[in-house]
């Protein structure tokens, strides 16, 4: 893995202790301030669930820490922008669309052929990565140095795990959720999807992840900010995160002029790929990873945030909402955007249009392999899953 410095020579020793990692960062920038320090418990709490609970090999071990070692010199280096630069925090975040819905319900889709309109502001993966610019020399560069090393990241963690490239498009440059956006607050169920981290993940759910969000729409200033200095202009960000589903209220908290798109799928056939995927992202890491712990957890993790969602949209105002189900966004995707652009009170050009036609041919899914799996690799079953989303199910899935 990238980042300020390069992971030494691996040995059973890695140390996952915060406050090395703490110094290390502060060391390797030269940089003290890291503004707010409400980072600290978080990211405690996952760094003992890593060194406790997810079973690591020494190089995920190692891994890890480099992951955790950059973002806080992300951190860092932020607060350093921020205090030469203020008006970054003049930026405004207008009328963002979030997609929203459990994974494997065409959020990606959405996201990627909206992105492709240049009247939104996206976030591509290697920006999510890697947010702050490693030199001021590189704002205005087109060529950022950070989308080679987002490559190389992406290269290889395909090379170790090729079944990812038929589970989800991973494409550094290409339009991203912000998942690794509020993972620099370490209020992100990123690092659960990352390694088996139960404990820390039982944390998260009862706590009020406001800081998190806030976090979140700060970046988005900062990246908004960095955009123009490239020369690209939008009206709106489109972002997108089965994330938000635990936290729809702190979302319309944080951002109270959001829309939100919903994508529903029925969750018998989401969940066992979205575990397929999850037990995938944990063999980067464990060669011990289970695959039943793995669909066990997101099964129970994506029911209780569904639950949640269904309530927080019950107490706002419908017109926010717009729901689109999977087999629409398939096989009338046309159709689909002419609602979502009605929705955003936009128009869908004739530019726009080619735009998005252009993706759609160079982003075909047959070009993909295959995604196999079953319910039995992930100890899940069909009556179970109909049980667990039961109310999800008799309100969004058609029978």
């Amino acid at each position: 893995m990238a980042g300020d410095q390069e992971v030494s020579q691996v040995s059973a020793t890695v140390s996952l202790n915060p406050e090395s990692i703490i110094d290390e960062a502060q060391r390797s920038t030269g940089l003290s301030d890291f503004g707010s320090w409400n980072f600290r418990e978080p990211m405690a709490r996952l760094l003992h669930s890593l060194d406790t609970e997810a079973q690591l090999h020494e190089i995920g071990r190692a891994t890890h820490r480099q992951r955790i070692l950059d973002i806080l010199c992300t951190r860092l280096r932020f607060e350093s922008y921020l205090n030469r630069y203020r008006d970054i925090a003049d930026e405004r975040i207008e009328r963002p669309v979030f997609i929203v819905g459990l994974p494997r319900t065409g959020t990606t889709m959405l996201h990627r052929m909206l992105a492709a309109d240049p009247r939104f502001y996206a976030a591509a993966w290697w920006e999510t990565r890697f947010p702050v610019p490693l030199s001021d020399d590189d704002l205005s560069r087109t060529d950022d140095p950070r989308i080679a090393v987002a490559k190389a990241e992406v290269a290889a963690m395909l090379e170790h795990v090729p079944e990812l490239a038929a589970i989800h498009p991973l494409d550094a440059e290409e339009a991203d959720e912000e998942i690794m956006l509020l993972e620099q607050s370490f209020y992100s169920t990123g690092p659960e999807s990352m390694a088996n981290v139960a404990g820390f993940g039982q944390w998260l759910a009862t706590q009020d992840q406001t800081e998190g969000y806030r976090y979140l729409k700060r970046l988005l200033q900062f990246l908004q900010w960095q955009k123009k200095q490239r020369g690209e202009v939008g009206q709106q960000w489109v972002l997108k995160s089965p994330h938000h589903v635990h936290c729809m209220d702190v979302l319309f908290k944080v951002f109270p002029d959001a829309h939100v798109i919903q994508t529903h799928r029925d969750p018998v056939e989401t969940i066992p790929s979205l575990a397929s995927f999850i037990y995938s992202l944990w063999r980067l890491g464990s060669d011990v990873a289970d695959p039943a712990i793995a669909g066990r957890q997101w099964n129970d993790k994506m029911a209780a945030g569904l639950a949640h969602a269904m309530q927080v949209r019950d107490t706002l105002p419908a017109e926010r909402f717009l729901d689109v189900h999977f087999s629409d966004t398939v096989s009338r995707p046309m159709d689909v955007l002419e609602r979502i652009y009605h929705f955003l009170q936009l128009e869908l050009t004739a530019a726009a249009r080619e735009a998005i036609a252009r993706y759609r041919d160079a982003n075909r899914r047959e070009q993909r392999a295959p995604h196999n799996y079953t319910l039995e690799q992930f100890a899940l079953s069909t009556e179970q899953i109909q049980r667990n989303f039961s109310q999800y199910r008799s309100r969004y899935i058609k029978p």
